[in-house]
């Protein structure tokens, strides 16, 4: 593990077998370096010297960000970041001003070209980008650090006894803040860079999954332990991106479910395990169960109290029951499709 930045001077780029291959345009700064396709056996290359922007934080951190057309939700999350000394931002060739917003915060923009298989954009970006710090925060575009946040953040990786922090999430959906639901969740989102990967749990994956990962947890190795303040997630996009996002969800859980056997290094499902794994006990349960999808909103709904966040939780509480058919019903195709 080392303790201070790499020389700016190389970009390592890790190469994966060709069944999972990627490619990547890095720019920093005013530099835009083209990186070859990853050949079928793993190597490092060597690329030319870049200049990176300047940034003044103090918290010191490399921030990732995974992106595509993430204009409207990008600034609040890097206006958040500013105190962090290193921040990248993973792009998928993004169609709106995402890469200027991204560049007038001085952070470091890299181009991700997914071509199906694994991995993924974020462990991609864990595996390629040659980070500076020793400690790695993940954000989505959507979700901003609060300053008691990062008060404690500065603390936490002080402590040598720690490599992993869980972070919750505060859910705000259609303007308002969910407070019940099971809106609210954990994830593993800070950790000591070498220390942490995400769990594959399906290796032949194709872009009409998405590019990143979907439900694939972190998974660290070493003592992790749980902050007291939390993230906040606000999407400001419409309705109908939510929908088209969780419609490659759908895709990707649904081959998940039915490759189960063939996953490595997965969370287990486990009805006393971490929140992770309860969760995917529950809907391995209930995916055999008729109207399932119905009961889970109804889960969701009134036994998690979703009621009471008005409309907003009614319209998360019924968009969760439809994500859960969606899941069934491709299920059901894919098994349809291998008894031709």
């Amino acid at each position: 593990m080392r303790e201070g930045p790499l020389p700016k001077s190389t970009l390592l780029l890790h190469k994966w077998p060709a069944s999972t291959r990627s490619t990547a345009q890095v720019a920093v700064g005013d530099t835009i370096m083209h990186t070859q396709p990853m050949s079928a056996n793993p190597t490092l290359e060597r690329v030319q010297p870049i200049n990176s922007s300047q940034r003044l934080g103090s918290l010191p951190l490399s921030v990732i960000i995974p992106v595509r057309n993430e204009s409207q939700n990008l600034p609040r999350c890097l206006e958040s970041s500013r105190e962090a000394a290193e921040v990248y931002v993973v792009d998928s060739q993004s169609s709106d001003n995402t890469v200027e917003v991204a560049r007038s915060f001085h952070a470091n923009v890299v181009q991700f070209y997914y071509h199906g298989g694994w991995p993924k954009k974020r462990q991609w970006a864990l595996d390629t980008l040659p980070l500076a710090y020793d400690w790695v925060l993940l954000l989505d575009a959507d979700e901003a650090l609060t300053p008691e946040l990062i008060a404690e953040i500065r603390e936490a990786i002080r402590d040598p006894r720690f490599a992993g922090y869980y972070i919750s999430l505060q859910m705000h959906f259609l303007g308002k803040r969910l407070r019940h639901g099971g809106a609210d969740f954990w994830k593993l989102s800070l950790f000591r860079q070498g220390k942490g990967r995400f769990e594959c749990r399906l290796k032949d994956q194709n872009a009409s999954m998405a590019d990143m990962e979907v439900h694939e947890h972190m998974v660290v190795e070493g003592r992790t332990a749980k902050l007291r303040n939390a993230l906040s997630h606000n999407n400001v996009e419409s309705l109908s991106r939510y929908i088209c996002k969780h419609d490659a969800y759908s895709n990707w859980e649904a081959q998940a479910w039915m490759d189960r056997d063939a996953s490595y290094g997965a969370l287990r499902p486990s009805l006393f395990g971490n929140q992770a794994q309860r969760r995917r006990w529950l809907k391995a349960k209930l995916l055999g169960v008729p109207s399932s999808s119905f009961l889970f909103f109804l889960y969701r709904y009134l036994v998690r109290l979703g009621f009471l966040d008005g409309v907003p939780g009614l319209i998360y509480c019924g968009f969760q029951g439809v994500q859960f058919f969606y899941i069934k019903a491709k299920i059901c195709e894919l098994r349809l499709k291998n008894q031709l």
